[in-house]
């Protein structure tokens, strides 16, 4: 049976829904200074990366496969130091979805962009925070953890981890407490790999997600990386899986989502955020609800 909007909401506040953040939860992000949107989807970052220019046709397809070619003619380094300076250094507004997120405090979410509003989402309450890596050597696992305390990050192992603490899960990286990244093609390679062998994710994380069910927010299925890494991700999940906000889906989404148990809903974020601002009084910053 279908859920409205409003249903989702609360099952995320609840914790009985895991909100999946794709790219599209940062369309209303801008830098403060230039008011320039802040680079997240595939193309964007592509540009970006190359200096405002679109690159070859086959190179545009996919931000890893135009990672890989910079990273073959510069180095790693050069990809790293790209997403350190955009999502790093420069300062941008808060997107509406995390605020939401940041007054909702929902105790698991999954967030496969690199920026760092997930994690100001909860400064203000201890966390883990576990991130992919990638291409490391002296481990066998995929992941680093951190735990927050309020005021810092320190390191830990899988044993040290409270499972009561909240948990965020930004398996392509971040630049916080230190860089991190999954970027190129093979990065990826590497970490589903890992992830399919299971060293991609601790202990705790794998027992956790067994039956859980997800809503996925500002994620398309229409590029087979993310939907690779998806997937694993999500293994063990409920039944159904969960429910994708999707605007306009292609039938290869459709199919897709079908095959996985998700329920495709057509509506965007802005509806998502309105339903919940229009439910919850207080909920959502009176700026971001719709209309205002």
């Amino acid at each position: 049976m279908s859920l409205s909007l409003t249903d989702l909401a609360q099952a995320v506040q609840r914790g009985d829904l895991v909100p999946y953040l794709g790219p599209g939860v940062l369309f209303d992000v801008r830098d403060t200074s230039s008011g320039e949107p802040m680079p997240a989807l595939s193309d964007d970052l592509i540009i970006a990366m190359n200096n405002g220019r679109p690159m070859a046709p086959k190179l545009m397809w996919e931000f890893p496969r135009a990672a890989m070619n910079v990273e073959l003619k510069r180095g790693r380094g050069a990809v790293n130091r790209f997403l350190d300076q955009l999502y790093g250094q420069r300062q941008w507004t808060r997107a509406a979805l995390h605020d939401w997120l940041a007054a909702a405090a929902p105790p698991y979410v999954i967030d496969i962009n690199r920026d760092t509003q997930l994690q100001d989402s909860y400064a203000e309450r201890p966390h883990t925070l576990i991130r992919g890596i990638a291409r490391v050597g002296g481990t066998d696992y995929r992941f680093k953890l951190h735990v927050y305390d309020g005021e810092a990050y320190r390191e830990v192992d899988q044993s040290s981890v409270d499972p009561q603490l909240p948990m965020l899960f930004k398996p392509l990286g971040s630049p916080r407490p230190d860089a991190t990244y999954i970027a190129s093609d093979a990065d990826f390679v590497d970490y589903i790999t890992e992830l399919m062998g299971g060293f991609g994710l601790p202990k705790f994380l794998k027992e956790h997600r067994v039956g859980r069910q997800y809503l996925f927010l500002g994620m398309r299925f229409t590029r087979d990386t993310e939907r690779m890494v998806m997937s694993d991700i999500i293994y063990a999940a409920g039944e159904p899986a969960g429910y994708a906000l999707i605007p306009e889906p292609t039938e290869k989404e459709l199919r897709f989502c079908e095959k996985k148990g998700i329920e495709v809903i057509g509506a965007d974020l802005e509806d998502f955020l309105e339903q919940a601002a229009a439910h919850e009084d207080g909920l959502v910053p009176p700026a971001y609800e719709v209309g205002c």
